[in-house]
């Protein structure tokens, strides 16, 4: 964790988790808008009540509209990229440099109240950094230029005793000291929150010793997903059961350290040879693994089966001084989608376990396959 940005150092880490928080990001966003457009909007109801009007008040009326307007633009742009986290970004990057824009040239028109608009600036300091839930570099840019932009004009035009002026840039310092120090905290719990819920996500859908999904996870929802999505595109469908050859022999002679060892470097070749974020592999129980593979056909799974059987038999196990040697027996079962309307898929496991006894019987160390439907 980036502490200082409060966000994680692998970016690959960040994107998952602003993903995952997008739509709670999204909804928060809408409300602030809302909220400081229908503020800003009240404004000018007081203006026109205690100032009366005038072209000041009309100018200032237009500025706060302009405001008001970029803010309703910004919730558009949410509304017609959803999942963007560009949009996002830029729709609240855009509402804090209109806000303070328009607040520094309402302060401009209105010089003579430079104490009060301290007050509204330090309010409008904590709002970029608690409420508009943005990028803590960005909101904190945007707050120091407002700041800075604000001193400026009390410097210029507020006619304050410097006493009064260190007074203000002192009190606006320190509250964007403090609005940073809150930003940073609150930034932070909620990525070791998501870091927290990831980890308990895992452990309730991964094996532990080898990483891979877990067989409750396969039948809750990762098969049955596979499956619809490969009926609805009418797509190829294979899937892979591996099994380790005379694994209880492993562990008479090396221990159960040693079986683990085997099974740890079996699941890292698996993970190694099939594409990241597409294929699954899943411990289906002991030292049988369970390979699918969407948008497969049975020869791609039949040579994939292939490649692994060659890799395991080919090296051996480094486990201390020792050197384990290992096979496996492979059976393949698959399905196209766009031949026919099918219901083999209810039996794919099956097939595919029946295809693994059948490379068992002949011999072990071997693959034999199966096309269904």
């Amino acid at each position: 964790m980036a502490a200082w940005r409060c966000e994680f150092q692998s970016s690959v880490d960040e994107l998952a988790f602003l993903r995952h928080h997008l739509a709670t990001t999204k909804g928060q966003l809408r409300v602030t808008l809302v909220i400081c457009s229908l503020v800003y909007l009240g404004f000018n109801i007081t203006d026109f009540i205690w100032l009366g009007y005038s072209s000041q008040t009309a100018l200032l009326a237009g500025v706060r509209l302009a405001v008001a307007l970029i803010a309703m633009g910004g919730i558009l742009m949410l509304r017609r990229r959803p999942d963007s986290i560009a949009t996002a970004r830029l729709v609240a990057s855009m509402a804090e440099l209109a806000a303070g824009c328009g607040f520094l040239l309402i302060t401009a028109l209105r010089s003579q109240e430079y104490a009060l608009h301290a007050i509204s600036m330090a309010i409008i300091i904590i709002v970029f950094y608690i409420y508009v839930p943005n990028r803590l570099l960005y909101s904190a840019s945007l707050a120091a230029l407002s700041t800075l932009g604000f001193i400026l004009l009390a410097a210029g035009m507020g006619k304050l005793r410097p006493v009064e002026l260190g007074t203000i840039a002192t009190m606006l310092t320190l509250t964007n000291l403090f609005g940073y120090v809150a930003a940073q905290r609150y930034q932070l719990l909620l990525r070791h929150e998501y870091t927290a819920q990831t980890v308990l996500k895992n452990l309730s859908i991964r094996d532990p010793l080898t990483g891979c999904y877990n067989r409750r996870y396969l039948h809750q929802q990762l098969l049955e997903t596979e499956i619809t999505r490969a009926q609805r595109y009418q797509l190829s469908l294979t899937v892979i059961m591996c099994d380790l050859d005379h694994f209880k022999l492993v562990n008479d002679r090396y221990g159960h350290h040693g079986g683990d060892a085997v099974l740890q470097h079996f699941a890292c070749l698996m993970h190694a040879l099939t594409r990241d974020g597409v294929d699954s592999v899943v411990r289906y129980g002991g030292e049988e693994f369970l390979l699918i593979l969407p948008e497969t056909d049975l020869a791609g799974g039949e040579l994939l089966a292939e490649r692994l059987r060659l890799a395991l038999s080919a090296q051996p196990i480094a486990y201390g001084d020792q050197q384990i040697s290992a096979t496996a027996s492979f059976g393949v079962a698959s399905i196209d989608f766009s031949r026919r309307s099918t219901s083999a898929h209810m039996n794919m496991i099956t097939a595919a376990d029946d295809m693994l006894y059948a490379a068992k019987n002949s011999g072990r160390d071997r693959v034999c396959c199966r096309q269904l439907g």
